[in-house]
């Protein structure tokens, strides 16, 4: 079945559609526009086969421009489109346009990634047609394009980050959960209530749909003046122990979080919840969140590269519980560097610092008494934190920041690690 092209953009789309970006929201913006038969030009600085540059003329020969939530809205060619009188949208703002099925967006500074898988994992245990998309890395413009006929009748899981939901225009979900709110991409947004903001801006676009909000949410909703409904605040932190859970990754905080979260909507839904339970037992996370991957010489070695901000680090040496030789650092992406090192020193055995923040990272160690090591790779961050480990310690990667300075990405930072510590084991057997 061939999919609808709505009202609002046949007008834009008898001149090529910008498509400012040439990754994964950039190439799915194209699948979709190749299925409704209409054409797309990349634009995109550091892509070889993309146009370099997005001047007045090139502006002037587009109706439509479809951009990656790496995109700033003042970004120069924005304003660049906008002066010339083209229509701007994020890539989940355009897919969004053709679903015509229900949408469940989650967003929050950490957790927001597992909700999404178990939520969809969930539903798909009770067969429900749900599919994970949007910032999982399976955009929501590819989810469209592979499923076309189909959008009628999914449920789209979709997770929104603060990068996509600031410039939603046409976006609309049946529900909005938000797992939690800390420090993170103030590199991006000016100021922690600016980043709120443009969460925030999610739940201005579930009008009539249900909305709920953990903890953390809630609190800094009060400290500005946001008004939550009663019925959208769910208590997330601190609950007691839930022996359903036992053996499963939301026995312990912080996953329970999203296990809570997940279950209000559960029971909003009318899902019986023992369906719920038995999905959280067959559920496994994705790779790089607080995996347990080796023991070597009775060290315990932990890959959490995915905790690229605050809040996840002090959230993984939480789940941990003992002190740790922490291995950290990155990219900065704003927020209170020394704060941060102050709030984790009593759980930090020894600091490995590695990357852009490093030298950062280090005066902040040395202001609060934290032991440390600057070190030049991850390569050097592992030899010597499992030097200077004894048996009964763990070490930890959750550098706390981006990983653009070193790697591709976390996933590249943490398949790394998982390669440099299974060189140590090998190192260690061949003694």
């Amino acid at each position: 079945m061939a999919l609808r092209i709505p009202e609002i953009l046949s007008p834009l789309l008898g001149h090529p559609v910008a498509v400012f970006g040439g990754g994964v929201s950039g190439r799915a913006v194209l699948a979709l526009l190749t299925k409704i038969e209409a054409k797309g030009i990349v634009f995109d600085e550091k892509q070889a086969d993309a146009r370099k540059d997005f001047t007045p003329s090139d502006a002037a020969a587009h109706r439509l421009v479809v951009f990656s939530p790496g995109f700033r809205p003042d970004h120069r060619w924005l304003v660049t489109a906008r002066k010339a009188g083209c229509v701007c949208l994020g890539e989940l703002d355009f897919a969004a346009l053709f679903w015509r099925g229900t949408v469940i967006a989650i967003t929050g500074t950490n957790g927001k990634t597992t909700l999404t898988e178990f939520l969809t994992h969930a539903l798909q245990h009770v067969r429900r047609d749900a599919r994970a998309t949007g910032n999982v890395g399976y955009s929501f413009a590819q989810l469209v394009a592979d499923e076309s006929g189909g959008v009628f009748d999914a449920v789209a899981i979709c997770e929104v980050s603060s990068f996509q939901a600031e410039t939603f225009v046409h976006f609309r979900a049946d529900a909005a959960l938000w797992t939690n709110f800390a420090e993170d991409h103030l590199e991006r947004h000016e100021g922690m209530r600016a980043y709120f903001e443009a969460k925030w801006r999610l739940l201005d676009r579930t009008v009539g749909g249900v909305v709920l909000a953990g903890s953390s949410v809630q609190k800094y909703a009060i400290e500005i003046g946001r008004v939550l409904p009663a019925e959208a605040c769910v208590a997330t932190e601190e609950q007691a122990a839930d022996v359903l859970l036992s053996g499963t990754i939301f026995e312990h905080y912080p996953q329970r979080e999203n296990f809570v979260l997940a279950a209000a909507w559960w029971r909003m839904a009318g899902l019986p919840e023992t369906d719920l339970y038995a999905a959280a037992h067959t559920f496994k996370a994705g790779r790089h969140r607080l995996a347990k991957i080796a023991t070597r010489d009775g060290v315990t070695f932990w890959n959490d590269s995915k905790a690229t901000n605050f809040h996840a680090v002090e959230a993984a040496l939480a789940g941990i519980g003992a002190r740790v030789m922490l291995i950290a650092g990155g990219r900065a992406k704003g927020g209170d560097i020394a704060g941060f090192v102050r709030r984790i020193g009593p759980r930090v055995k020894h600091a490995f610092l590695i990357g852009e923040t490093g030298h950062t990272l280090a005066d902040a160690c040395a202001t609060h008494h934290v032991p440390f090591t600057v070190c030049t790779t991850l390569e050097e961050a592992v030899q010597k934190a499992a030097a200077n480990s004894r048996d009964g310690d763990h070490v930890l990667l959750s550098p706390g920041f981006a990983s653009f300075d070193m790697f591709k990405s976390y996933e590249d930072r943490g398949n790394q690690f998982e390669q440099l510590v299974n060189n140590l084991r090998v190192t260690s057997a061949s003694r």
